[in-house]
């Protein structure tokens, strides 16, 4: 069988389970039905957010990849499938340049009837997150300009710290909601002061929802990366290499030399050499020429 066909018997005429209540299916679904040969249904009523929530009232269940494993287990097992998809959203600052807003997305497909576990990715500081202590409406509302207010939706919330729904108002894209908003939870606060966050949720979020499908796009790579042993999808890249020579001297340099892949599924590995192209580096990335 070619590549094509060994897809198609993994995937082509099923049903996928896609575990969201927040619209990610707007920039999931296409990809997966046109790639895999899919129909992708979301359940109905499906509450995400018992896994966790940005707003952090609910703390999230495990890491980023467990919940959205439990994501995944779940929506098969209240709709019966066997194939199954779920995303987890992540930010804070970029781990190399702490002032730097970070967001990472994956994508995780769990598939029971083959046994299979495949992971996309996408990464960025393309972000709006950001939260800051107002005092008034205009401080509230020259944050929203930055945000992207008001495709992007904010959050007004008692405290930064407060897990009580009463004191959060969540996915707000009008000043008006945003004055009453304000006004609602300065007359709770206690030192005059409220808290307010851009939405992150992915409905409300158009710069996260567009590294969702980036993370979409690298779930369907990983998924036509076939084992050459046993043919199974998502032959993984599990190492990378350095000690790329040097054109100029032939030293070893600190840039990738080689790719490590490895099966899941059978424990077959390959390195293939170059990944990036090029099979010398340019001496001006080399400590020794230019140390």
């Amino acid at each position: 069988m070619n590549k094509q066909e060994i897809l198609d018997s993994f995937f082509k005429g099923r049903v996928g389970v896609l575990a969201t209540m927040h619209h990610k299916e707007k920039v999931i679904a296409p990809i997966l039905e046109k790639e895999l040969g899919i129909e992708v249904i979301v359940p109905e009523n499906f509450n995400t957010d018992r896994f966790g929530t940005f707003t952090r009232e609910i703390d999230r269940a495990g890491n980023q990849l467990e919940a959205a494993k439990r994501k995944a287990e779940h929506a098969m097992s209240v709709t019966g499938k066997t194939l199954a998809f779920a995303s987890e959203g992540s930010f804070g600052p970029h781990p190399l340049f702490s002032f730097v807003p970070f967001n990472r997305e994956i994508i995780v497909l769990v598939d029971k009837k083959h046994h299979l576990e495949i992971i996309g990715e996408s990464q960025t500081t393309d972000t709006n997150y950001a939260q800051k202590t107002i005092k008034t409406f205009q401080e509230a509302y020259e944050f929203c300009k930055e945000a992207g207010f008001p495709e992007h939706a904010v959050i007004i919330k008692v405290n930064e710290s407060t897990k009580d729904l009463s004191e959060i108002v969540k996915g707000i894209t009008t000043k008006e909601k945003l004055s009453e908003a304000v006004k609602k939870m300065l007359q709770k606060s206690q030192n005059g002061e409220v808290f307010i966050e851009t939405d992150m949720r992915a409905l409300y979020n158009p710069t996260r929802m567009k590294n969702i499908e980036k993370a979409a796009h690298d779930l369907i790579e990983k998924i036509n990366n076939v084992c050459p042993s046993c043919f199974v999808p998502g032959f993984e890249l599990t190492e990378r290499k350095p000690g790329l020579l040097c054109g100029g001297c032939g030293f070893p340099t600190s840039l990738i030399r080689a790719d490590v892949y490895m099966c899941k599924k059978c424990g077959e590995t390959e390195e293939k050499l170059y990944p990036q192209g090029k099979k010398t580096a340019d001496p001006s990335q080399c400590g020794f020429c230019n140390p």
